[in-house]
């Protein structure tokens, strides 16, 4: 049986930012199914287009960035900037978990520069933990549960700062530099995002960013380019580091 990664993340391209090259990894060196998933179809990503246009230009570049890795591309279609904890947005993603079955989850750290991060990540780590119950949800009939709760892994804060500036050290790194080039590839699907953060963020050289974060990750533990993790270590939880065992952890 195929193992599967999925990786939730806020928006269409998150995933290319911070966790695509492990993604690749996965896919292309081991044979896993991969999945990513955004809570939002981006519907605030332009100042120029309305909502429900954006939106449409933004799947697509969601589901051309995964078909560059081979992956499936889901939107759970909550709104930008209004992304909450409730039972309806947590049922959609304890669906899209059933649906999946997955071994290894990658999601938002818990501490982010803006709020739907870090309440995508409260969503997962929830229906993570919710998946296997067979009670839980029940009444809806979300799918059949998970056998048991998943490696759960958070990516890099943006910049690897919490809200506050200061820094949050990866649990470990994973080395993408054979892989950099195209995760740099996905990236370039979501064309309607330069001109976004270069008017919203005053980011200009958006794959440049993305490089410069990567290259910056790989300094810190030997290596061209990284990506760093942490595990969710909880109670019940595993506590074996699947995605460090399959792709090679580095300490940073």
């Amino acid at each position: 049986m195929t193992d599967t990664a999925l990786a939730i993340l806020a928006h269409p391209d998150d995933a290319e930012f911070l966790c695509a090259g492990s993604l690749i990894r996965l896919a292309r060196e081991h044979g896993w199914r991969v999945h990513i998933a955004s809570m939002t179809a981006g519907d605030c990503g332009s100042a120029e287009l309305l909502a429900d246009e954006i939106s449409r230009i933004r799947r697509q570049e969601g589901h051309d960035a995964a078909g560059v890795l081979g992956a499936s591309y889901h939107c759970l279609e909550e709104r930008d900037l209004l992304i909450f904890f409730n039972d309806g947005t947590l049922e959609k993603v304890v669906r899209l978990l059933r649906q999946v079955q997955p071994r290894i989850v990658l999601t938002h750290s818990p501490a982010d520069y803006m709020v739907d991060h870090e309440m995508t990540s409260l969503i997962v780590r929830a229906a993570v933990f919710g998946a296997p119950i067979p009670n839980f949800l029940a009444e809806r009939d979300p799918g059949p549960p998970l056998p048991h709760i998943p490696h759960l892994y958070y990516c890099d804060p943006i910049e690897g700062k919490d809200p506050l500036g200061r820094d949050i050290p990866p649990g470990f790194c994973i080395d993408i530099s054979n892989v950099v080039n195209i995760k740099t590839e996905m990236l370039t699907r979501h064309a309607s995002q330069r001109e976004w953060l270069l008017k919203h963020h005053g980011m200009d050289q958006y794959l440049q960013a993305m490089r410069d974060w990567g290259r910056q990750r790989g300094t810190s533990c030997g290596v061209a380019f990284a990506e760093g993790f942490r595990q969710h270590l909880g109670h019940s939880y595993p506590q074996d580091n699947l995605l460090g065992e399959v792709l090679g952890a580095l300490a940073s």
